[in-house]
């Protein structure tokens, strides 16, 4: 394994680990902890939120570049671009909508569940497959 294969497999797990342990282990057990209304828990949400989202950015650029000069398979090029992708989705057609009723939600307003973070979870199980298969690959080599 070269550097930069190293680089891009540890950049995918460290992605896939805090992928992991927030959106599907803080996320969801917030809301069960003593106190927490839905209204602190979206607070909170939303600053764990941006800050992982943050961070992943930066790392799908790492695993990116890493997995280009890293004379990448076909397999291992259409996965990184897959991950970006679905974190660009994201980022820029999904989170706008979510932020945009949690505003409602945290102004006092009583809103349906919505489907809006269905697609939300979707893409981030999407992104986990992704990224799991990335790096096994990436492994693999």
């Amino acid at each position: 394994m070269n550097a930069m294969s190293a680089v891009a497999a540890a950049g995918t797990f460290v992605w896939l680990g805090m992928v992991l342990g927030i959106s599907f282990l803080e996320a969801p057990l917030k809301f069960r902890a003593p106190g927490v209304t839905v209204q602190i828990g979206l607070g909170i949400g939303r600053v764990v939120f941006r800050a992982l989202n943050r961070v992943e950015a930066v790392l799908a650029v790492v695993v990116v570049v890493a997995v280009a000069f890293g004379e990448p398979s076909a397999v291992e090029g259409v996965l990184a671009a897959v991950t970006a992708v679905l974190l660009a989705t994201q980022l820029i057609a999904v989170r706008p909508a979510l932020n945009r009723r949690s505003d409602r939600v945290l102004s006092g307003e009583t809103l349906p569940r919505s489907r809006t973070h269905l697609v939300y979870v979707a893409l981030e199980v999407a992104k986990v497959v992704a990224l799991l298969t990335l790096g096994v690959a990436v492994l693999a080599g």
